[in-house]
């Protein structure tokens, strides 16, 4: 069999990935604190028939090889932390991070997890919790009475009551940074989590040490570009048509073979 049918299979495989991956951009790009993803693609094993540099002669060295690739393939997607836009809202547990840092998430099993969606709801104790329950971390509780709720640039948590119109400081919220945000492990629900490549969360007070601030009544878009995404998806199209171009030319090839001796 040709060799190029198998190098071309690769080229197939790869950018059948990688249009998962802009598809997958193009889907999220309404969620809330979404990061868009990048296929990033490497070389495979080439075959070396002539060694460059070696001796063509007892005097003389080959100044090329003859290297044959093998193919490509998609070895990691990497997430882009890029700020995306700020979008101001009426509602006033809605929160963005503006810099860096992340939200903290008490996951049920015990663990933290990690978000940009600031997009919290009240529980039925009163406890701030994402869209799907999870408790903040650490833990705002707004009393039955409150009649105003406001969170300061530097984390700081504060209520007005009936009859009270002083405020009282009820929390302070706390925002964790990494080294690596791309090491990040995504688990959805617009959440993060820990790995050996993160490196360990830095956790802070908003607005000190390099964090960003936060921002209530205000909600971070997905920053997914629907014009980049599209130019890459074209990009993509044209590279598949390509390889299916070289496995037809291939397919040629053999059929006239067979067809010949």
């Amino acid at each position: 069999m040709l060799p190029s049918l198998w190098v071309a299979k690769t080229g197939l495989s790869a950018q059948d990935m990688n249009l998962t991956t802009i598809s997958n951009n193009l889907a999220n790009v309404s969620t809330t604190g979404f990061k868009r993803d990048r296929a990033e693609f490497e070389d495979l094993l080439y075959q070396i028939r002539r060694q460059p540099g070696g001796q063509s002669s007892q005097d003389s060295q080959l100044p090329s090889g003859l290297q044959l690739g093998t193919g490509v393939r998609i070895n990691g997607t990497q997430k882009i932390f890029t700020a995306g836009s700020l979008q101001t809202t009426e509602q006033p547990m809605d929160m963005a991070v503006n810099g860096r840092g992340f939200f903290q998430v008490l996951m049920p099993d015990g663990t933290v997890s990690y978000t940009r969606d600031g997009s919290f709801h009240l529980s039925a104790d009163g406890q701030l919790v994402t869209s799907q329950g999870f408790a903040l971390e650490p833990a705002i509780s707004l009393p039955q009475e409150v009649r105003t709720f406001t969170v300061g640039e530097d984390g700081t948590a504060s209520i007005t009551t009936t009859g009270n119109p002083q405020p009282q400081i009820i929390g302070n919220l706390q925002i964790a940074d990494f080294i690596n945000p791309a090491g990040l492990e995504a688990i959805g629900n617009n959440l993060f989590l820990e790995t050996a490549s993160s490196g360990p969360p830095q956790v802070g007070t908003p607005g000190l040490n390099g964090l960003g601030t936060t921002l209530q009544n205000t909600l971070e878009n997905s920053n997914v570009s629907v014009v980049e995404e599209m130019v890459n998806m074209i990009t993509t199209q044209r590279a598949y048509e390509m390889n299916s171009k070289v496995i037809s030319t291939a397919d040629q090839m053999l059929s006239f073979l067979t067809q010949t001796l």
